[in-house]
C-alpha cells in the first residue's frame, strides 16, 4: 500500500500548490476561457483603448506625485517645531534642489497669520495662475487652522500645471504649504503618445528619416500611428556595410573620397557611412558594385517599447521555510504596485533578493543618476550618443525601466524594485527623442557585455531584421549574457526585433486581470508575459510616474533573470531562460500559444526551481530550437 500513500501525498501537494498559486490573486483573477481565446482588438478599438490607457497613466501619475509629495511635506511639517528658523529655510532649499516640483514652500504661523516662503528659481506663474494660487492658499490656511491637511485640485483646468497642498505641524495650528508643479503630466502625455504610437513616430530629428515596408523594403510614408506595425524607419542618407575583413586606411580614404563623407563609425568589420549627397539606395548600389561586402542594409532606427544601498539583508538564498509574502515599507508600494504581488515577487523575496555581483545593463535612454530611490544601485555606465558625457536620462524611459528592476526596497521612499541588491549599468543608446540607431543599440549591447553585464534589458524595437544588430545580440549571447527584449505596442503579430531573435527572451504585456494588454504585440515568437499597464516607477527629477507598454513588462523579466543568477550563479544563460519559460502562470491555451507565450512569469516558482536542486531544473532546449526554426522560415 506504500504506492497508495505516496499517491495521496502527491495529490495533496498538487492541491496545495494550486491553492498557494491562486491565493495572491484577487477576485479579478483570469477567466481563461472565451475572453482569452483571441484577445486582439481591431485597429479602431485599439486606438480607443490606447487613449483610455493614456488617461489612466496620467491619472495614476498625478496620484503618485501627490502621495510622494505628501510624505515629504509631512516630514517637514512634523519636524518644523524642532528646527530653528534659519535651518527651516535651508531644509526647504535642500528639498527643492532635489525635487524641482516644489515651486514654493511656505511656513504658516496660525498665531499671527504670518508666512515665510522659500521660492524656487524660475518660478513665474502668470496673473490668472497667481489668482488661483492665492485662492487655494487661503483654503490651505483655513485647513491648517483646524489642524487638518489640504489638497487643491490641479489647475488651470484645461492644462493642469500646479496644485496646492498643506500639512499641519504636530504642535499648535501651524503647518507647511507647498505650491507643486505638475509639469510631469505633460511629459508623460508626450512620452506615451510616442510610446503607445498614438502619433506618427518618429518625427524628423538631426537626420532625415525615411520608412521602409518591412517585408518588401519598398519606401513608404507613415501617416498615422496605425502604420507603425508595417514600417521600419531608417536614416535616408546612411548605410551599414559589413566586410569579410576590416578596411585598410587606403580603402577608407577611397570610399570617403567617392562618397564625399566623413570617417565612418565602426564596430569590428561593420561600418556606417553617411553621405551628404547620396541616398540610402544610391549608397547601397555603390557598395554592391564596387566592394563586394558581406551584407549591406539601411541604418535602422530603434524606438522605446514603453507605452547600492545595502539594506543589511541576505543577498542570496533565504533559508527560511516560511514563504509568506514579504511586504516592504516603500511609500507607494501597497497602493500602487499591483504588479509585484501578481507575479509572486513578494513571496519570491523569501528565496532571493539579488546579489551585487549580478550586473544588469539597461540599454535605453540613460538613467537619472541622482534619483534617491536608485542611490547606490547605479554603476558608471556609458553614453553611446555622446561618449564624453554621463548616461543621463533626458527622456524618462530608461529611469522608469531601471526603477522596476532596482529601485531601493524598504527605504520608506517611493516604490520597491524587484531586486533588493544588484547593480544597474546604464547604457544610453537612445537620444533625447527616445530613438536610437542600429549602430547605437548594437554598440550599447557590445559595451555592456564587455563591461560585465550578466543580464541586458532592451525595452526598444523595430520591425526590421537588421543583421548588424543580430551580430551584436549573438556576441552577447555567446558570452553567456541573458538578453531580454520587449515585443512592441502595435497590437500586431508581426515579429519585432530584437525580441524575435532566437537568442532573446521576448516579453509581451498583461493587464491586472491577467489578459493580454490591448496594445501588446503577439505571435509565435513571444516567450513570456509580464505586467505592463500603469506600472509605477522612478522618473527624472526625483519623481515617480505610471507608464504602460511592453517596455514596462520587459524589466520584470530582466529582474527575474537577475534574481535567478543571484540564487544560482552557475546557471548558463540558456538555463536561466528555460527556468523562466517553464515556471509560469499558464494563460490562454494550455502550453505555448501566440497570445501569451508560455504564460505570465511566476517569480516564486522560478526561484524555487533555480535553487531547488537537479530535480526541479526541467530545462527545455526545444524552446530555443523552435525560435530558430521560425527565424529560418522567415528567411526563406
Amino acid at each position: 500500500m506504500k504506492w497508495f500513500k505516496w499517491a495521496i501525498v502527491g495529490i495533496a501537494c498538487i492541491a496545495a500548490a494550486a491553492i498557494i498559486r491562486l491565493y495572491p490573486f484577487n477576485e479579478k483573477a483570469p477567466q481563461q476561457a472565451a475572453e482569452q481565446a483571441r484577445p486582439v482588438p481591431g485597429k479602431q478599438e485599439e486606438q480607443r483603448l490606447k487613449q483610455m490607457m493614456l488617461h489612466r497613466d496620467m491619472t495614476a501619475t498625478e496620484r503618485l506625485i501627490r502621495m510622494d509629495t505628501k510624505g515629504h511635506l509631512r516630514s517637514l511639517a512634523e519636524a518644523s517645531h524642532k528646527i530653528p528658523v534659519d535651518k527651516q529655510t535651508a531644509k526647504a532649499t535642500e528639498l527643492q534642489k532635489g525635487h524641482r516640483q516644489f515651486k514654493s514652500i511656505i511656513w504658516y504661523n496660525d498665531a499671527n497669520g504670518g508666512t515665510r516662503e522659500v521660492r524656487a528659481a524660475h518660478y513665474k506663474p502668470d496673473a490668472e495662475e497667481q489668482r488661483q494660487i492665492a485662492s487655494y492658499i487661503s483654503f490651505a490656511k483655513k485647513s491648517l487652522h483646524k489642524g487638518k491637511a489640504y489638497e487643491s485640485p490641479a489647475f488651470p483646468q484645461k492644462d493642469p500645471k500646479f496644485y496646492i497642498t498643506a500639512e499641519p505641524a504636530k504642535e499648535g495650528r501651524n503647518g507647511v504649504i507647498a505650491i507643486m508643479d505638475l509639469g510631469i503630466l505633460g511629459k508623460v502625455k508626450e512620452h506615451q503618445h510616442k510610446n503607445l504610437r498614438l502619433i506618427p513616430y518618429p518625427k524628423e530629428g538631426k537626420y532625415k528619416i525615411e520608412s521602409v515596408e518591412t517585408d518588401t523594403l519598398r519606401d513608404m510614408t507613415v501617416k498615422t500611428g496605425h502604420d507603425n506595425e508595417k514600417a521600419s524607419h531608417y536614416y535616408e542618407n546612411e548605410i551599414v556595410v559589413t566586410f569579410k575583413r576590416g578596411l585598410t586606411t587606403t580603402d577608407r580614404k577611397k570610399i570617403m573620397n567617392d562618397l564625399h563623407c566623413r570617417p565612418p563609425q565602426k564596430i569590428v568589420n561593420t561600418y556606417i557611412f553617411r553621405s551628404d549627397t547620396m541616398s540610402m539606395n544610391e549608397l547601397k548600389a555603390y557598395f554592391l558594385k564596387n566592394w563586394k561586402p558581406d551584407y549591406v542594409e539601411p541604418h535602422y532606427l530603434y524606438m522605446t517599447n514603453e507605452t547600492g544601498i545595502d539594506m543589511g539583508l541576505d543577498t542570496g538564498l533565504d533559508t527560511s521555510l516560511d514563504d509568506t509574502p514579504l511586504i516592504p515599507n516603500d511609500m507607494l508600494f501597497s497602493e500602487y504596485q499591483w504588479n509585484l504581488p501578481i507575479i509572486e515577487t513578494t513571496r519570491g523575496w523569501k528565496l532571493a533578493k539579488g546579489n551585487n555581483d549580478v550586473i544588469v545593463a539597461v540599454v535605453d535612454t540613460g538613467v537619472d543618476l541622482q534619483h534617491p530611490d536608485l542611490k547606490g544601485r547605479l554603476l558608471k555606465g556609458y553614453n553611446v550618443q555622446s561618449p564624453d558625457d554621463d548616461p543621463t536620462d533626458d527622456v524618462g524611459h530608461g529611469t522608469h525601466v531601471a526603477g522596476i528592476i532596482a529601485a531601493n526596497v524598504n527605504n520608506n521612499e517611493g516604490i520597491a524594485g524587484m531586486t533588493w541588491n544588484g547593480k544597474i549599468l546604464p547604457v544610453k543608446a537612445l537620444d533625447q527623442t527616445g530613438a536610437g540607431t542600429t549602430y547605437s543599440v548594437a554598440q550599447g549591447i557590445i559595451w555592456a557585455t564587455d563591461n560585465g553585464a550578466k543580464v541586458i534589458n532592451m525595452s526598444l524595437g523595430n520591425y526590421a531584421d537588421a543583421q548588424f544588430l543580430h551580430e551584436a545580440i549573438k556576441y552577447a549571447y555567446d558570452r553567456d549574457v541573458v538578453l531580454v527584449a520587449a515585443t512592441g505596442n502595435d497590437n500586431t503579430e508581426r515579429p519585432g526585433y530584437p525580441a524575435a531573435y532566437p537568442e532573446v527572451l521576448s516579453v509581451s504585456a498583461t493587464d491586472y486581470n491577467l489578459r493580454k494588454a490591448s496594445f501588446s504585440n503577439y505571435g509565435d515568437y513571444v516567450d513570456v508575459m509580464a505586467p505592463g499597464e500603469s506600472i509605477a516607477s522612478t522618473y527624472p527629477d526625483n519623481q515617480y510616474a505610471a507608464l504602460s507598454g511592453t517596455s514596462m513588462a520587459c524589466p520584470h523579466v530582466t529582474a527575474l533573470a537577475a534574481l535567478i543568477r543571484s540564487i544560482n550563479p552557475d546557471l548558463k544563460n540558456t538555463e536561466v531562460i528555460d527556468i523562466i519559460r517553464n515556471n509560469v502562470i499558464d494563460l490562454g491555451d494550455a502550453g505555448h500559444d501566440k497570445y501569451y507565450g508560455y504564460g505570465q512569469i511566476d517569480v516564486y516558482a522560478a526561484l524555487e526551481a533555480a535553487g531547488g536542486g537537479d530535480a526541479s531544473l526541467q530545462f527545455w532546449p526545444q524552446a530555443i530550437e523552435r525560435k530558430l526554426d521560425r527565424a529560418i522560415e522567415r528567411l526563406k
